[in-house]
């Protein structure tokens, strides 16, 4: 039977267990005098890196958990998931709810509650698909962005002890906008530091999470649909488990303004064809590389027959925002190496403009008020905001490929 979980090891990741376990052994009582007890909020809990952070923290025995996410089906799959799982500590005061955290219901929970101890933020727009044209470009900044100072505002009226939320790599020198709404975000975050700490984490591509390449290969697979990737785009990549334990890492153990991240070498990084083929190869198949989607959804009607020949169609990336490479730390940034054994921290942040911060937040909100906006201009208002962000525009989106 095929595991998932081992293949990641094995072929992806190359780790036989988690990088952090060294980490979390040597921290493990600090760990559970922060946790056990404490009141945890996770937002966009149901997904891959927030379902990772709930199975990273229940461990150390919360007194209450409240998981909040949209989607609804997800979240009973992830309390199905929880309650079957053996050994699993779940508070009595467990509650899932499928809600919009920026939704006047949310705050009225929240401020029955009187705030959390622990809040971890995983609700964002992560794909760089994400940013098409300029309906789809404004739903990212609003969950990114807005929405984000709209819940840091009610934080600020019931403080918590620790407050975390997921930043990307792509937020090192972005250049697509879904890596400068992260970018703005840490300044965002950061510009709340001086009422209760805040922390973040940039790190790699989640192996085979909600939505990503890999996982859009294991659903070609199931339904003997052609795969198509890049050959020329490689990443880093932690395991589902791994994400949810950096996540953990930085949020109880980050000093305020801290941002983590993963101590991976460029030789660790993989290319989205190697993994597909590789894929394909465990599970019986041969490799047919063929020279277009076209041709490759033509051949694929041979798998049906019960040909083995699996076709695949690799080719250069030519969309818009795509970095061929990734990055955690800038040329402007301070880490320290030595703290952790697998993870740095980004050190020295100080508190942002929050001026600048708001006249830019006040800038988007104004645009997204007008009937008639370009994607451009908002580029150019996130330019003056970070005159540092590139924009590779190339007037195709990832959408329009398998």
């Amino acid at each position: 039977m095929f595991s998932l979980d081992l293949f990641i090891s094995e072929y992806v990741t190359k780790r036989p267990t988690s990088m952090f376990y060294p980490d979390i052994e040597s921290n493990r009582e600090l760990l559970s005098k922060k946790i056990a007890g404490k009141s945890v909020l996770v937002i966009g809990g149901a997904g891959s890196i927030g379902s990772s952070f709930i199975k990273a923290i229940l461990p150390f025995k919360p007194g209450a958990l409240v998981v909040v996410d949209l989607n609804e089906n997800a979240l009973a799959e992830l309390t199905r998931d929880l309650r079957s799982t053996n050994g699993m500590y779940i508070p009595d005061d467990y509650i899932p709810y499928p809600m919009d955290f920026a939704s006047p219901v949310f705050e009225k929970m929240f401020r029955s509650r009187k705030g959390f101890d622990i809040v971890g933020n995983f609700s964002a727009h992560k794909h760089v698909r994400s940013e098409k044209d300029i309906y789809s470009v404004e739903a990212l900044l609003q969950n990114n962005v807005l929405h984000a100072k709209k819940l840091l505002d009610l934080l600020s009226e019931f403080p918590p002890e620790e407050y975390f939320c997921v930043s990307t790599d792509k937020a090192a020198n972005p250049v697509n906008i879904m890596g400068a709404s992260k970018r703005i975000m840490e300044d965002l975050i950061f510009s709340y530091s001086d009422k209760f700490p805040v922390k973040t984490a940039r790190f790699a591509n989640v192996a085979f999470s909600n939505g990503s390449l890999p996982a859009g290969f294991l659903a070609r697979i199931q339904k003997l649909q052609p795969l198509s990737g890049p050959s020329d785009v490689r990443r880093f990549f932690v395991s589902p488990e791994e994400s949810g334990q950096i996540c953990l890492l930085s949020c109880i153990l980050g000093e305020n303004r801290a941002i983590f991240f993963p101590k991976l070498e460029e030789a660790q990084m993989m290319t989205f064809d190697a993994i597909g083929t590789k894929l394909l190869e465990v599970q019986g198949y041969e490799v047919l590389e063929c020279n277009s989607d076209k041709e490759a959804i033509e051949k694929a009607e041979d798998l049906k027959k019960g040909s083995n020949k699996y076709p695949v169609h690799y080719s250069v990336s030519d969309t818009s925002g795509e970095k061929p490479f990734e990055e955690f730390v800038t040329d402007s940034e301070t880490a320290d190496y030595d703290r952790f054994k697998s993870l740095g921290v980004i050190t020295g942040k100080q508190i942002p403009d929050k001026a600048g911060i708001e006249k830019l937040i006040r800038e988007l909100d104004e645009a997204f008020g007008r009937e008639e906006l370009s994607k451009d201009e908002v580029v150019e208002i996130m330019k003056r905001y970070l005159p540092n962000f590139e924009h590779i525009e190339k007037g195709k989106s990832l959408d329009s490929k398998m």
